[in-house]
């Protein structure tokens, strides 16, 4: 009975690839310039491998609304004075805290069709109100919410720092596939992945890097989904070990140059990654508005002949210019995918 209601109004999961398009982020300026300076002296491994990951949300995302059919033939619209929209994240039901799919099911299906009390979060402001579950034909209880509490995709493991053991992904926050609105989350892992095929892009139509993660071996914890990357805090040391390249320094927006740099990055199974020639074309060195910080344009052969150029699931791909690490890709060109965008390593590293 439980999965025929979960297939009418949730959905648990979905595969996001993670590249970005477009991106706005805003900033305070001063504060941020002081953050990026302690990044002066430290040092990183790069890493370049496609990984997966899983992130769970803080409450369960609402990303939908539907009619409901009543036992009694009626079409219903629970929600429809409640004021919840698509994006608000549901907190708790009648004071209980609400983690996943299955605890709201069970709650809407205990109401016995009595008004329930909902605590939901819009941005910062978290909101009260109720609804009143409907009777549906198997005898279930519904609200007419589509919600989700889980996300899942590849992306680009950019880099581990030995010194507090923490990595960071991808260079951009992930955003929730239907809001379009970042993921608030409380927990996930950082897990591999295995390659499936590359599609390479072409001009108007993305490629992508298609993988799976199931079954994969957990790296890691994530902890942060930022407007900036993913970050969290590695477990699995023997396979980190395994796979970080040497330890180099972080260079200051100020020491990068334009011309030519490297990417490193993994396109087969065969547990390696290759290196890269792209070019920095521009700089924008007063850029702290958003992760546009570089822009780049893919000019080794090889890669361009697997890719096209830069395509989903490379969004993180670490760049290293004169031995040190200075920014991951986060951006492409629709118009030309062999040109995207690169944000600052001090940036990441705020």
């Amino acid at each position: 009975m439980k999965n025929k209601i979960s297939k009418k109004i949730l959905l648990i999961f979905t595969m996001i690839i993670f590249i970005n398009y477009t991106f706005v982020l805003s900033y305070n300026s001063r504060k941020y310039y002081q953050n990026v300076n302690s990044s002066i002296e430290r040092k990183v491994n790069p890493i370049g491998r496609t990984i997966g990951l899983k992130l769970y949300t803080d409450g369960v995302l609402v990303v939908g609304m539907s009619e409901v059919d009543g036992i009694d033939g009626i079409k219903y619209k629970p929600y429809e004075n409640s004021g919840i929209k698509e994006g608000d994240m549901i907190k708790s039901i009648n004071g209980k805290p609400i983690s996943n799919t299955e605890e709201l099911v069970d709650i809407i299906n205990e109401s016995n069709g009595e008004s329930i009390s909902i605590r939901y979060q819009r941005e910062s402001e978290e909101i009260y109100t109720t609804i009143t579950p409907i009777k549906v034909l198997d005898g279930t209880y519904m609200i007419g919410l589509w919600v989700r509490d889980a996300a899942a995709g590849i992306g680009t493991l950019t880099y581990y720092e030995e010194a507090t053991s923490s990595f960071a992904a991808l260079g951009h926050g992930i955003n929730d596939v239907d809001t379009n609105k970042l993921l608030n989350i409380s927990n996930g892992e950082l897990v591999t992945s295995q390659i499936v095929s590359i599609v390479k892009g072409e001009k108007g139509k993305p490629g992508e890097i298609r993988g799976i993660i199931a079954g994969g071996e957990v790296i890691g914890n994530i902890e942060v989904n930022s407007t900036i990357g993913v970050y969290g805090k590695v477990t699995n040391f023997d396979y980190i070990n395994k796979v970080k390249l040497p330890e180099m320094l972080v260079a200051q927006r100020n020491e990068i140059k334009e011309g030519k740099a490297t990417i490193i990055c993994q396109l087969s199974n065969e547990n390696k990654v290759e290196e890269y020639e792209i070019e920095i074309k521009k700089i924008y060195r007063i850029n702290y508005k958003d992760n546009k910080s570089m822009l780049i344009k893919i000019t080794d052969e090889k890669l361009i002949e697997k890719t096209g150029g830069i395509i989903p699931g490379m969004s993180g791909t670490p760049i290293i210019q004169n031995g040190k690490f200075i920014g991951a890709i986060t951006n492409v060109l629709l118009n030309d995918p062999t040109q995207g965008y690169a944000i600052f390593a001090d940036m990441m590293m705020q």
